[in-house]
């Protein structure tokens, strides 16, 4: 009788946990909503987010915030970090996925795209993303209840433990590997699912001789915000894997769920389902990689 009141028990307090967790993603859905609509108005992105369909943004922009809320809230829930340090690991993970390295892009395409993009809707963009970034991270954290010393934040991170020569090669494979995604994925993904409008649309583009030694040092980037998520997670590394591949896709991706006057719907959705899935991937291999020890290429391979 004793062991049914405790299962009983158990599994209140389990269903509790889960109803709690899911109101604190609520709130921070709304949240991010409200920063979105206010930093919008601020930095004079107003006409950057009008459209003809009016709720169906709004609606649009409510899934986009639940599903940024829901992937920043496990690297925080999951974090063996508290207070300030764990909410200025969010901020530059947030900040520099969804910002940095999507618009980073955008600037060095900018000679290319001047017909498509105005150039000076991109100092909005950027001041946009570090505001809201600012502002949510803290407040995320606060509402997950991690700004508290806990017991768990006693135990201090371990750091990625590998002799510098592995750390060069490997930083090296990571290069090479994330220029091989990107442009696998970009002509077996996003031409093929963009068609004839992908062609149009690009028509006048043509990549610089620079371009992949500019993908290796955004893989760089990549691997620098990966670093503050795999030492703070709890758990198995697979957790961490997990974290930084939601992290990588979503928060990159989410955003071109939502119409914009300088994309076509159809090149939308193509770039969606690419970085979706090829930011997921290469998320996976840098923590995989990184959390496990190989004297040498061949060693991996092996």
């Amino acid at each position: 009788m004793r062991g049914e009141n405790q299962n009983s028990s158990l599994n209140l307090m389990n269903v509790k946990t889960v109803v709690t967790l899911g109101l604190k993603v609520v709130i921070l859905t709304f949240l991010l909503f409200f920063l979105f609509s206010v930093t919008s108005v601020v930095v004079g992105l107003t006409d950057f987010t009008q459209a003809t369909n009016r709720m169906g943004v709004i609606v649009t922009l409510l899934f986009v915030c639940a599903l940024n809320s829901i992937v920043l809230s496990y690297p925080i829930v999951r974090s063996r970090w508290v207070g300030w340090r764990l909410s200025l690991a969010i901020f530059f993970v947030f900040y520099g996925v969804m910002t940095f390295l999507s618009q980073i892009e955008t600037v060095v395409f900018l000679k290319y795209l001047v017909d498509i993009v105005p150039t000076e809707i991109i100092p909005r963009l950027f001041m946009q993303g570090i505001i809201i970034a600012a502002l949510f991270s803290p407040l995320a954290v606060l509402i997950h209840g991690k700004m508290k010393k806990a017991r768990e934040s006693q135990k201090s991170s371990q750091p990625i433990a590998m002799p510098w020569t592995e750390w060069i090669w490997k930083l090296v494979l990571i290069a090479v590997i994330y220029v091989t995604i990107y442009i696998s994925f970009g002509a077996f993904v996003a031409m093929p699912l963009g068609g004839k409008v992908f062609q149009d649309y690009y028509a006048g583009l043509k990549l610089p001789v620079w371009i992949l030694p500019f993908q290796m040092l955004r893989a760089m980037v990549w691997t620098a915000l990966a670093l503050p998520v795999i030492r703070m997670m709890k758990g198995s590394w697979w957790e961490a894997g997990l974290a930084v591949s939601l992290l990588f896709s979503v928060l990159m991706g989410s955003l071109l769920l939502l119409p914009n006057p300088y994309m076509p719907d159809r090149i939308r959705i193509a770039h969606f389902v690419e970085i979706l899935s090829s930011n997921f991937i290469f998320g996976w291999i840098i923590v995989w990689l990184l959390n496990q020890h190989h004297t040498s290429l061949r060693d991996l391979f092996r």
